[in-house]
Formats: C-alpha cells, sequence, structure tokens
C-alpha cells in the first residue's frame, strides 16, 4: 500500500469531524471530571508508533491518580466504558490516526516487526480493529496470568499481528464499516 485509499481518509475526517460536533459538551464535561480527578489537565499523552513506525504523541483522558497510580473512581468508569479513548478523534484530525487500524502500541513492539509483519507499518494506528475488539479487555486477561509479559509477546501480541495482517491484506471500505459496526455493540454489552 503506497498511499492511504482516498475513500478512509474521506470516512475518518467526517466522522471525526462530526462525532467532534456532537460530542463536544460531553468532551468538555469529561476533561472537566478527569482533570478534577486527577488533576489538571486531565489529558494523558504517550508517544505510540504510528504509521511507518514514526512516533506520535496519543490523547486520552486521565484515568490514574497522580499520587496513587491506580485507577480512580471517573476513571475506571471511563475506561471500562472507552470513554477515556474519546481525545483520539483529535488524532484523526492531526492525521495520526484512523478510525480503523491496528491499536497504536509503545515502542519495542510494533517498530521491532520483521519481514511480512512490517505490512503493518503502512497502516495508520486505529481507535478500533478486529484485535482491539477481541481483545478489549487485554487488562483484565494479563491480570489473570502467572507471567503477564510473557503471555503478551508469547500470545496476545502474535495474535494482534496476524489479525492485522489480515485487515491489511483485506482492507476495504466494507470491513471498516463492518469493525465499526461490530465496535458500537460491543461497546453496548
Amino acid at each position: 500500500m503506497k498511499k492511504y485509499p482516498f475513500w478512509k481518509m474521506m470516512m475518518d475526517y467526517s466522522i471525526a469531524i462530526s462525532t467532534v460536533i456532537i460530542l463536544l459538551p460531553l468532551l468538555i464535561l469529561l476533561v472537566l471530571l478527569a482533570s478534577l480527578d486527577t488533576g489538571f489537565p486531565g489529558i494523558f499523552t504517550q508517544k505510540r508508533i504510528g504509521r511507518n513506525a514514526k512516533l506520535f504523541t496519543i490523547y486520552k483522558f486521565r484515568t490514574l491518580s497522580p499520587k496513587t497510580f491506580e485507577k480512580s473512581t471517573i476513571g475506571n468508569l471511563m475506561r471500562r466504558t472507552k470513554l477515556d479513548e474519546l481525545p483520539q478523534l483529535f488524532n484523526i484530525l492531526k492525521g495520526d490516526m484512523s478510525l480503523v487500524g491496528p491499536r497504536p502500541d509503545i515502542p519495542g513492539y510494533y517498530d521491532k516487526l520483521e519481514g511480512k509483519n512490517r505490512l503493518i507499518l503502512f497502516l495508520k494506528p486505529g481507535i478500533t480493529s478486529e484485535a482491539g475488539i477481541k481483545y478489549r479487555n487485554e487488562e483484565q486477561i494479563l491480570s489473570e496470568q502467572k507471567n503477564p509479559l510473557q503471555y503478551n509477546e508469547g500470545v496476545l501480541f502474535p495474535d494482534k499481528v496476524r489479525m492485522n495482517l489480515d485487515y491489511y491484506h483485506n482492507l476495504s471500505f466494507k470491513n471498516d464499516i463492518v469493525i465499526l459496526l461490530k465496535t458500537l455493540l460491543t461497546l453496548r454489552t
């Protein structure tokens, strides 16, 4: 994939702009709640691996207490409902992310891929994906393992790579719509 599909770019920008406009009051309320709960500015930023293995800054609502580094009450609710991910709409508007694509990871994973697995890096990271849906409770899955890091590196991450490669090879407007609908249905449960 040399050039990013035009349809994907148009879908990303039109849905992100519309959603930001519609949810602006909620976004303002959530940033205020996160700021009161975890300290100003209530936005968490972190470097993640983006398209072509370039680093970008991801935005989320802050959900951890700055004193205890544990999930706050409001933060726990935001994570459970995935509301903490809403600021990533601004990552889409900046061109760093897409609605659908591999979830952006910290350095040390996607940027270290080799061979055909590096095809994933031609994709913009996404707010949702098949792997993101399957592993939406990844934190819980890892907390139940004897060795979470080993389980992540030996089971979860390779499965995510496989699923993201499948997405790369079958990239289409229809598949993106199906993934977005699956995501919406998942959020309702």
